[in-house]
């Protein structure tokens, strides 16, 4: 069908994948995910916020570990709703709305992060929402994301914008990633501490990556969507391509910082 073509040659890749049955949407897959967890070292007595969870795989792990609360922030109805599904009891919630103005009140929180969201947005709105993770935060909570990064620290100029072009043009969005020198000081800018750093390939369309993010049942069941679906084979084979040929220049990263005020005086 042909609007189903102009759909997918459209449509950004992360939905994409999500329509073909990919779970896992973070640029350095399920591992890095649980290193991130790892070190924001969530507990039964933290209070938690989510930006844009997505398909709520990262939610769930959150949840199995039992904080106080739980509140993601996802503009998105459709997704917000699928992680709607996955909250029981009390002191969880979903909130439809935008990470840059998050209807909570100041130190809301003492455990913020977000995935795959960062990295999209200009340099304003990388500011705002970091600096609304530092409102919400109370002093000394941690905050974790998880991006897209730029490899090397000192990237030739030209090269970047290269790379951010057949990126934009494969993923169909917005794409500025930074590279790790540069994330870390965006963080450190808006009063927050670094406590870890994390790297990983960008092989989110890789056959090892998606065995072990998807598993094989949901790697086989992605290949018949594949095959059943032409233009959306065209969309992922062109994002592939990208992830190949700028590999050297592509990774995943993921940060925990701690919110220390005091660095900004």
């Amino acid at each position: 069908m042909n609007t189903l073509t102009t759909d997918y040659m459209k449509m950004p890749g992360h939905w994409v994948l999500a329509s073909l049955g990919k779970k896992v949407l973070r640029p350095g897959g399920i591992g890095l995910t649980r290193k991130m967890l790892e070190h924001l070292n969530i507990r039964s007595m933290d209070q938690v916020i989510e930006f844009a969870p997505g398909l709520g795989i990262t939610a769930r792990m959150t949840l199995s570990r039992s904080p106080q609360s739980y509140i993601a922030i996802e503009q998105n109805e459709q997704a917000a709703q699928t992680v709607q599904s996955y909250l029981s009891g009390d002191n969880r919630s979903v909130i439809i709305g935008n990470v840059e103005h998050v209807p909570l009140p100041n130190r809301s929180a003492t455990v913020i992060y977000g995935e795959a969201m960062l990295t999209m947005q200009a340099p304003v709105q990388k500011e705002r929402i970091i600096q609304e993770a530092a409102r919400l935060l109370k002093p000394g909570g941690r905050y974790g994301i998880h991006e897209m990064s730029l490899a090397p620290d000192k990237i030739d100029l030209t090269l970047r914008k290269q790379v951010c072009k057949d990126l934009a043009q494969a993923i169909r969005v917005n794409v500025a990633p930074l590279t790790a020198l540069e994330w870390m000081q965006l963080l450190e800018n808006n009063g927050f501490r670094v406590l870890s750093v994390h790297t990983a390939p960008m092989h989110l369309l890789h056959f090892g990556r998606l065995i072990q993010d998807e598993g094989w049942r949901g790697v086989a069941k992605m290949a018949g969507n594949l095959l059943k679906n032409r233009p959306a084979m065209r969309r992922v084979l062109q994002m592939r391509r990208q992830f190949v040929k700028h590999a050297s220049q592509l990774q995943a990263i993921s940060i925990v910082a701690e919110y220390a005020p005091e660095i900004n005086g």
